[in-house]
């Protein structure tokens, strides 16, 4: 079983649609929702929940209105400012140190679990699933996503699945390294604006940290020629995989409206491209496996 994790330095770059797209064209498989943050693959493969879990965070303090006497301590000793003026606990604000709960003396605070948000093992047209969904305000997304990872590897081991195909978070902060880490590959989503591809040179260093190898995919490529010569010549330069092409097309679009992946949507004009992706995947796998064979075996 090998994890291969789709990536993207910025939003809106049709990475969910392109996971989508590769679920429907792919060997039997394992889907891992890791965007927690903003999670959208449920909306085109509509699981059917399985199991729902909570995600627990660490604790909350409370303070019982009917035991507080107001003398001020928690309020005096909280350094995050957590308690307003009339003794309530401002949940945005409290860290969970349990300060306030060793300095009353009245004994009118307790700690609670927090809840974050939950997790799911659903099942889909295109196999099992495991998503979740960080509630709003909630942080810590990084360890939800480990969580994911986690079940969706269990999972692909009860299924005796080939593969499990990420859907991870846009950007390079904490929720993409909880994506990436110990991943047998990772396919970097791009398209040709300047800003897009300042973030695949960040995104790309980070798989390079974590010594994972990659091939890109420049989405919309035709939209500014220039700029996809520019990203084929650094991928080129760094050893990037080899850059596959997907063409703008409101295909994409009209297939998220309908709830169905782009192979679902025009399976004549994209079953071609997913499968061509998935060889080329193929072929970074089998040398990662295999360092002495030639990439292009």
């Amino acid at each position: 079983m090998q994890e291969i994790v789709v990536i993207s330095g910025k939003g809106g770059t049709g990475k969910t649609s392109l996971v989508s797209g590769l679920a429907a064209t792919g060997t039997r498989q394992v889907l891992g929702d890791c965007d927690v943050d903003a999670s959208d693959l449920h909306l085109i493969m509509a699981p059917e929940i399985l199991e729902a879990h909570e995600f627990i965070n660490g604790q909350q303090a409370q303070i019982v209105p009917d035991l507080c006497t107001g003398c001020g301590l928690c309020r005096a000793y909280c350094r995050f400012q957590a308690i307003s003026e009339d003794y309530r606990v401002m949940q945005e604000h409290c860290e969970g140190c349990a300060l306030c709960l060793h300095v009353c003396p009245e004994s009118a605070v307790s700690m609670h679990d927090r809840h974050c948000g939950q997790w799911f093992s659903s099942s889909t047209r295109f196999g099992p699933m495991i998503h979740a969904s960080l509630g709003i305000g909630q942080e810590n997304s990084g360890k939800l996503v480990s969580i994911v990872r986690k079940k969706s590897h269990q999972t692909a081991q009860e299924e005796a699945a080939e593969n499990v195909l990420g859907d991870g978070a846009p950007g390079v902060g904490c929720p993409v390294i909880a994506s990436l880490t110990n991943a047998d590959m990772a396919l970097l989503v791009t398209e040709p604006t300047r800003s897009a591809f300042a973030d695949l040179r960040r995104v790309f260093d980070l798989t390079r940290h974590f010594k994972i190898p990659c091939l890109a995919v420049i989405n919309k490529a035709d939209l500014n020629p220039d700029i996809t010569v520019e990203i084929e010549r650094f991928c080129l330069e760094y050893g990037l995989g080899v850059p596959v092409k997907l063409p703008y097309d409101q295909d994409f679009t009209r297939a998220q409206i309908q709830g169905q992946s782009i192979v679902e949507y025009h399976p004549e004009k994209w079953t071609r491209p997913m499968q061509d992706i998935w060889k080329s995947a193929a072929k970074i796998l089998k040398h990662k496996n295999n360092p002495g064979r030639n990439k292009n075996e």
